[in-house]
């Protein structure tokens, strides 16, 4: 059975994979066009995976280093990103990394799309997220920047944050340590973008609690630490040492209730109070994430601890860094595996570091070195 998800009571174990992020990713990312080639470690033999035409160049390199390290993956590419392939294979299935109204035109499952849409307004997780009892950090949300009054303004507490409602790659997010920085802020934004003020969570520690429904049958599926430069993803490392799963569990119960279909994720803070450890929940991610990729690549090759890190290449072609000695070996259960690999092309790349921490260190000394 494929590693990614299937959607209905019969599994299947063919997908086409179009894991494009263009519909739904933050401008001005450097090389975001390439990140359809991250799919590949997480496919198998008999899917078929859409992958930007510019990738085409390394392929014989990246499917040599999935070959050496025994990474299975598809060889069916179609070095064509148009969603009309989602639907027009007949006995597949679709694995998308956001399901929005542009994907739902070439696979109809409206209810799948509206459960995606209204769960990635960050509003609407704090209103649900009132109504099932999920613990979240202190929110006011407004329908627009325009109802952010002088009285908002006077009763709000600094620092905070101010967030668009809908944000991606931590665009759209603002620290405010006072009354001038949040002025500031909320000139950044168009009088009619909803928005939440929210306060600050203390904390070093955040989580990243995936889900997968696969079938009818909601799972969980890892549980691991985020990497973090401020409030920006830079990458996961797993184990984590909590897994609150109790927490966003009915809310994932509910999005599974309403049509919510592969693989989805909340980000979760880690608290210590005076009474204990507190986790409240920050926001749902309702596709893929970061963190998706190594995991469902982790699992494949049954390694239990690892880092995903972003890292930076003077290279850019895959046959030009030196991997010999770093790459992942099975038989010790630690070495280095290119992820997000397409981006080289833009002078960077994903990778998991398997092993202990130590070794991770140590992988990512050297591989630094020759990069």
């Amino acid at each position: 059975m494929s590693a990614v998800v299937n959607y209905g009571d019969t599994p299947s174990n063919k997908y086409v994979i179009n894991h494009d992020i263009m519909n739904c990713t933050a401008e001005g990312v450097t090389g975001n066009h390439l990140y359809s080639g991250r799919a590949l470690g997480m496919s198998e033999p008999e899917d078929i995976i859409q992958i930007h035409p510019e990738l085409e160049r390394l392929w014989e390199d990246i499917s040599r280093h999935y070959q050496r390290i025994g990474l299975s993956h598809s060889d069916n590419v179609l070095w064509d990103l148009d969603l009309k392939h989602l639907g027009s294979h007949s006995g597949y299935l679709p694995s998308v990394f956001y399901f929005g109204p542009q994907e739902c035109r070439y696979w109809d499952d409206t209810r799948w799309m509206e459960t995606v849409e209204f769960i990635n307004s960050k509003n609407n997780f704090m209103a649900l997220a009132a109504e099932l009892g999920v613990p979240v950090p202190q929110t006011r949300c407004f329908d627009s920047v325009l109802a952010i009054t002088p009285q908002v303004i006077q009763e709000t507490v600094f620092p905070c944050y101010l967030k668009a409602a809908v944000s991606v790659s931590g665009v759209g997010i603002y620290r405010c340590a006072d009354e001038a920085e949040f002025a500031e802020a909320l000139g950044r934004f168009d009088p009619d973008v909803p928005v939440q003020v929210q306060e600050e969570v203390t904390t070093e520690t955040f989580l990243n609690l995936q889900y997968q429904v696969s079938g009818n049958r909601l799972a969980r599926l890892a549980a691991s630490e985020q990497i973090l430069d401020g409030f920006v993803h830079q990458g996961n490392r797993v184990p984590a040492r909590h897994a609150p799963w109790d927490v966003v569990e009915p809310m994932a119960a509910w999005l599974q209730a309403h049509g919510m279909h592969g693989i989805f994720a909340f980000d979760v803070a880690v608290v210590q109070t005076d009474q204990g450890l507190r986790f409240p929940a920050i926001e749902c991610n309702p596709r893929f994430n970061g963190a998706s990729y190594p995991t469902l690549i982790a699992q494949k090759l049954k390694i239990p601890a690892w880092s995903a890190v972003t890292v930076t290449t003077q290279y850019r072609t895959l046959a030009d860094i030196d991997l010999s000695g770093l790459e992942f070996d099975q038989q010790t259960g630690s070495g280095v595996i290119l992820v997000n690999w397409g981006t080289v092309l833009v002078g960077k790349l994903i990778v998991l570091l398997a092993g202990t921490p130590a070794i991770q260190q140590s992988l990512l000394l050297e591989l630094g070195k020759r990069l």
